[in-house]
């Protein structure tokens, strides 16, 4: 079967299978940002955007993105790398195979949350799991994008 949909700003159509999951479909057509950690929707190594907001792509079957609009982190990638140089200046990226998913989480919260505390912060970041840094370095990154002192 086939899907129509828009990924990274331009129209695109993939042959899938009825019970393929987005983010296998994605890493079939290039898109190597999409990483799967657990498969379960615990880690949010997979995030992408469907119409703006952030999804977990391991957990959602391909056919429900037909007709929507697909953001990876290719498709952000000024926003990613403003981001993503703080958090290497703060000493907050480790191993990166964690990154993309994290990144377009926080661009998401950016885009969606208006003078977040702390906590709003944290809240949003439920789900995104890391296992080098500890998070203290991740939020104080996150907290210095943000605009939150």
């Amino acid at each position: 079967m086939q899907i129509n949909v828009t990924l990274n700003g331009k129209k695109a159509a993939f042959e899938i299978d009825n019970n393929e999951f987005l983010a296998d479909t994605l890493r079939r057509h290039g898109m190597l940002s999409i990483r799967e950690g657990c498969n379960t929707s615990n880690c949010g190594l997979c995030t992408v955007w469907i119409d703006g907001k952030p999804v977990l792509s391991c957990s959602m079957l391909a056919i429900k993105a037909d007709g929507k609009s697909i953001t990876t982190i290719e498709g952000v990638q000024p926003q990613a790398e403003e981001f993503a140089r703080i958090l290497v200046e703060g000493g907050a990226d480790q191993c990166g195979f964690c990154s993309p998913g994290f990144i377009m989480t926080v661009l998401a919260m950016k885009n969606e949350l208006k003078n977040p505390t702390e906590e709003d912060i944290i809240h949003y970041l439920t789900g995104n799991l890391c296992r080098c840094t500890g998070y203290v370095g991740q939020l104080r990154a996150v907290k210095k994008y943000m605009g939150v002192n």
